[in-house]
């Protein structure tokens, strides 16, 4: 059995020190995230996915570029990052709509068919799954199966159904990503032990995940299932803290407190160089126990059959 691991990355214009869309953000993810993160990937030998946020695509067309160049897969996260942007608090027109600009927008800067997507956040509803089959996708990694930290970001009551997701790629119900079903779409999910696999955590608390990391080794090699880990080049960069500059979201205090002042603090720990490392520990992991990182839309075209 081929042991297969995916390493996704999701690319846009957000500050993380200062919970914020930031062009300046964008210019250092560009200059110095994104290098460094397409550094560590050639070492390894591994090819990723990219999901990149059509804002970010249109200031830096020349990121987009380089990272075809060092042949990895390029998939669509949406127009932009900002919670107005959110999947899950649009109609179907309007998915179609922002769906079909950040298609357009990435496989006119890429010379590539974009067939991969992320959500924003991994916020998405019922509408979603018919506005990705309308406008072209085949593939989707925006269910986080059986993870349980959603109290601490947006879209709560929709990522409740996570609780139930497959835990393996899966043909996706036409009103539901979270449901397999017969959509012409293939979830790749993000699987958890109610703890998330992704570069956040990682920062957080690196001893636990690499307990988590352990788990879902043995549960590849043992059921077949793979893990997917999600990072950010901005992840990789550091940037000053503004005086005065964190936005805010909701006007709900309790909501504010925890999904942006607390969130915002500890998604800011291990930033940088460390967060470098830790990544490359997690390469290292994988690459002596025989996994081969590719892209989702490589392992689609070679095993759709086995998706159920």
């Amino acid at each position: 059995m081929n042991k297969i691991v995916f390493f996704t990355n999701d690319v846009e214009l957000t500050s993380i020190v200062n919970n914020r869309q930031s062009i300046k953000t964008g210019k250092l993810v560009r200059d110095w995230g994104l290098p460094k993160l397409l550094d560590i990937y050639k070492q390894y030998q591994f090819f990723c996915t990219f999901f990149i946020t059509a804002d970010y695509a249109k200031a830096y067309p020349e990121s987009v570029r380089k990272i075809v160049k060092y042949g990895h897969e390029i998939g669509s996260h949406g127009v932009t990052h900002s919670n107005n942007d959110a999947f899950d608090i649009l109609s179907l027109k309007e998915q179609i709509k922002k769906l079909d600009y950040s298609k357009k927008t990435l496989e006119d800067i890429s010379g590539k068919e974009i067939v991969s997507f992320r959500a924003p956040a991994l916020r998405v509803n019922k509408y979603t799954p018919r506005a990705l089959m309308e406008t072209g996708f085949m593939i989707d990694s925006s269910i986080a199966s059986q993870r349980f930290d959603f109290f601490f970001s947006f879209g709560s009551n929709e990522k409740l159904k996570w609780l139930k997701a497959p835990r393996k790629p899966y043909r996706c119900s036409i009103n539901s990503l979270a449901k397999s079903g017969q959509s012409g779409i293939i979830e790749f999910p993000l699987i958890s032990y109610l703890y998330p696999y992704i570069g956040t955590t990682l920062r957080i608390a690196p001893e636990f995940t690499r307990v988590i990391r352990q788990l879902l080794c043995w549960e590849a090699e043992v059921f077949g299932h793979f893990p997917i880990f999600l990072i950010h080049p901005n992840e990789l960069i550091t940037e000053i803290k503004e005086k005065n500059i964190l936005s805010r979201r909701s006007n709900n205090y309790l909501e504010y407190l925890v999904k942006e002042k607390i969130r915002t603090y500890l998604k800011s720990k291990n930033l940088g160089d460390i967060a470098a490392i830790l990544l490359e520990d997690e390469l290292k992991y994988f690459t002596k126990r025989g996994f081969k990182g590719i892209c989702l839309k490589d392992y689609y075209k070679s095993n759709i059959k086995e998706c159920i």
